[in-house]
């Protein structure tokens, strides 16, 4: 079945019918979702989702637009929670150089302290970069060569991806491998082998075509898989099971 590697269903978008929707998800042929943390205020009510639905796990981190809210106090709270049963990763974590929210140094400083954390908790990490290649590889490689990492909504070239991969990572791809003009993200869908890509969708962001411009969902992952399976040459259910393979493989499940 799919596995939505990368959605944010705490998010306000889905507050008129949480509930509905994530229950129809078995008959859309989503099996498992990690609903992943981007800010501080996110830690409790990702944590509330996997104790509600069975197939939700979680992932605990700050996005780099909002480490200016970190501070040692809640750090040491993201540790403890980072310990529950059901969070799987350390994430979202990074670098995004595109809004420039938080000083660069500043998020280099935290990127670094989650990244050590992830090492401490034995927990992979997913990892957003944007506008930010160079130093975010460089972080990698000097800060988390020994940690396993997905590289969250890839949108650099296949040359990158390709480094990524020899160093052990996986590449998230979703909806935007569906877009006329997604023409790098398809080159690197082409150059690395499957067994390194994994489904992820951002939701309720970066939504497929038919629906792009709309609210996103893990159902509507079948149309990334589509796409993947058409690059590749091979049947869409070999890319929904070998991904959904890799996920339970990094994720530890």
């Amino acid at each position: 079945m799919i596995f939505d590697t990368h959605a944010h269903y705490d998010d306000e978008q889905f507050d008129r019918d949480r509930d509905q929707l994530l229950l129809s998800m078995g008959e859309n042929g989503v099996g498992t979702i990690v609903n992943v943390s981007a800010a501080v205020d996110s830690w409790e009510r990702t944590l509330e989702l996997t104790q509600k639905y069975s197939f939700i796990y979680g992932a605990i981190g700050v996005h780099p637009d909002e480490v200016g809210d970190l501070n040692e106090e809640n750090f040491a709270q993201m540790k403890e929670l980072a310990k529950c049963d059901k969070v799987v990763a350390i994430g979202e974590i990074g670098l995004d150089y595109y809004w420039d929210n938080e000083a660069h140094d500043l998020q280099k400083e935290w990127f670094i302290r989650q990244l050590d954390l992830a090492r401490e908790m034995n927990l992979p990490v997913i990892i957003h970069s944007r506008e930010a290649a160079e130093d975010t590889l460089a972080t990698m490689k000097e800060h988390a060569a020994d940690l396993q990492a997905i590289i969250h909504c890839f949108s650099y070239s296949k040359e990158l991806a390709r480094e990524y991969v020899k160093m052990g990572y996986y590449i998230g791809v979703g909806g935007v491998v569906t877009f006329k003009n997604a023409r790098k993200l398809k080159e690197v869908v082409e150059a690395i082998p499957l067994e390194r890509i994994l489904l992820e969708t951002d939701c309720p962001y970066l939504a497929p075509v038919p629906y792009r411009g709309k609210r996103n969902c893990s159902a509507y992952l079948s149309y990334a898989a589509d796409a993947i399976a058409a690059m590749k040459d091979i049947p869409t259910a070999e890319v929904i099971s070998q991904t959904e393979q890799n996920a339970k493989k990094i994720y530890g499940l």
